[in-house]
């Protein structure tokens, strides 16, 4: 088997040319491929197209991205939490194509499990199947570019015959994932909810780089456990510990001290009291 082992994130997207469509695992910031966007980030890459659950935020992960300019287009579920996403796409400045996050899922899939298209009923009677979302502004505000209109076909459930909307696979140039750990040859694992978009996002890259946060030998993985087999995966990259524990968070909420609470009394202390 090939040792799939890169030196650094900075040899392994050194060939990312710009225009290139990347694919990126995650979900808000859990699992995301920090390292491998801040070498995306520095290799001077641009005109991007993203797909990708979400934006990031201003200042972290794929944020980091947007407000350096580098993003043509992007295809998401959710970007709500990013205000420079909000002012380019608004501004016209940025095309944006939002998916249902099931829907954007199984694209992706779909891509790498070699099937082209798929039928769903998500979506149906919206604007989803009808057509006309926004996907580029227009400097006046005006809509330059709105999602066409796609096939739908009634067919059979087991409720009865039901109309479904079809919705094509996602290839990409590259996809960018990461892994709490994984072995030379490329097999993962995923940890709890880091787990999300990872596994569908290396499905259908091309060439598909995984940034592991504990990088082992091959046979120390239980097959049994393997999340994404090594066939998916081209480029492995070990993360220092720094790198492994830089995880953030997308909002910090905390909770004030709860106020004292009496100790109760016995029985004797109230007869006494009395």
């Amino acid at each position: 088997m090939i040792d799939k082992t890169i030196g650094s994130a900075a040899e392994a997207v050194a060939d990312i040319a710009s225009g290139s469509t990347l694919v990126v695992g995650g979900f808000g910031l859990c699992g995301i491929p920090s390292v491998l966007i801040q070498a995306v980030l520095d290799s001077g890459a641009d005109d991007l197209e993203l797909v990708s659950n979400n934006a990031g935020v201003d200042d972290w992960g794929l944020g980091l991205l947007l407000g350096a300019g580098r993003v043509r287009r992007m295809v998401a579920s959710y970007v709500g939490e990013n205000k420079e996403f909000a002012r380019q796409y608004l501004s016209g400045e940025l095309e944006v194509e939002l998916t249902p996050q099931g829907t954007l899922a199984e694209r992706m899939r779909a891509g790498g499990a070699g099937i082209g298209a798929f039928f769903t009923r998500t979506g149906v009677g919206t604007q989803v199947a009808e057509g006309g979302l926004p996907w580029r502004y227009a400097a006046d505000g005006s809509i330059a570019i709105a999602s066409p209109v796609k096939q739908t076909q009634v067919l059979p459930t087991p409720d009865g015959p039901q109309e479904h909307v079809l919705e094509h696979a996602i290839h990409a140039d590259v996809g960018l994932v990461r892994a709490w750990k994984g072995d030379r040859h490329g097999n993962l694992v995923y940890k709890d909810a880091a787990r999300n978009f990872n596994p569908p996002a290396a499905m259908c890259g091309r060439v598909t780089i995984a940034e592991v946060e504990h990088l082992v030998e091959p046979g120390e993985i239980d097959p049994a456990e393997v999340h994404t087999p090594g066939v998916f995966v081209q480029r492995v990259v070990e993360l220092t510990p720094d790198q492994a524990a830089d995880k953030r968070i997308e909002k910090r909420t905390t909770r004030g001290a709860a106020p004292p609470v009496d100790p109760p009394r016995s029985t004797d202390s109230v007869r006494e009291a009395r």
